[in-house]
């Protein structure tokens, strides 16, 4: 941690500042590819100023520093060059004003009340807002598994193993009415997780491709050690008049899965809660 750059400017700043010991590398991970840039960042929840400092020293003079918290009092920072803003995150009509005044941004860090509504309406707003490139990143996730910060089931971190769905369900031959383009990847850390925003990339067709380069005919064994129900249903596959009979491939399928989902199953369960 000695030799992170943003642990230094965390112990520069001439004002009071929280954070957890394990952040400073995963925000160096995140942010140096945006230092000495003319970005626009964004903190939520300031607490006593001094973070707001650390940025200005992490990013440079080029970068615009902007602190967003419930308390009035976070005003005063505006005097040290800092816009400020005051309002409750959870609400949606605050985004929509903030996002009309600000325009698009580079990097959002949330660092607020740390609720799972907080959390969640916090990206829900924002990220249509977020430039190409950038990253919404969100610290604290581990009150997902606390009290007092919601209903458990809509937890931030459930909510963003329903957004990994989300991604992966992008892919070519899956139903895509779940999908969802706004973000390119997530990067999940201890206690923080970090949006990645790259419209093209996450919006370009899905879809298999092949080189069309010479090949030796090689046979599929993906499912060789699998069921001998699915050894049976590659020799049925082989009889044209099998076939040909309505709904047996479908039958056949369903077969399988079954009869390997319960191979599998006993084998993996352990890894699994």
């Amino acid at each position: 941690m000695t030799d992170s750059g943003t642990f230094a400017s965390f112990e520069k700043s001439p004002y009071r500042s929280v954070k957890v010991s394990t952040y400073f590398d995963t925000y160096d991970h995140l942010f140096a590819k945006y230092r000495g840039k003319p970005i626009t960042f964004v903190e939520i929840g300031i607490f006593g100023g001094g973070s707001l400092f650390m940025w200005r020293d992490y990013f440079g003079p080029e970068a615009r520093i902007i602190g967003i918290d419930f308390n009035p009092n976070a005003k005063k920072w505006e005097k040290d060059g800092f816009e400020i803003f005051i309002g409750n995150q959870s609400d949606e009509g605050f985004w929509e004003n903030f996002v009309k005044e600000i325009g698009p941004v580079d990097v959002v860090l949330d660092d607020g009340g740390h609720t799972y509504e907080q959390q969640i309406i916090t990206v829900e707003s924002l990220l249509a807002n977020m430039k190409d490139g950038g990253t919404l990143a969100v610290e604290d996730t581990h009150t997902s598994y606390m009290n007092r910060y919601g209903r458990k089931k809509y937890s931030f971190l459930n909510y963003v193993k329903q957004y990994l769905d989300r991604i992966n369900l992008r892919f070519g031959s899956l139903d895509k009415t779940k999908a969802d383009d706004r973000v390119w990847s997530i990067q999940v850390f201890e206690s923080l997780v970090a949006f990645h925003i790259d419209r093209a990339a996450s919006r370009r067709k899905s879809e298999l491709i092949d080189n069309s380069a010479e090949h030796d005919d090689a046979q599929d064994y993906r499912f060789a050690d699998d069921s001998s129900a699915d050894a049976l249903l590659q020799r049925a596959d082989r009889l044209k008049w099998l076939k040909a009979i309505p709904g047996v491939r479908k039958l056949g399928a369903g077969i399988v899965n079954a009869a390997s989902g319960r191979k599998n199953a006993s084998r993996l369960k352990r890894y699994f809660d």
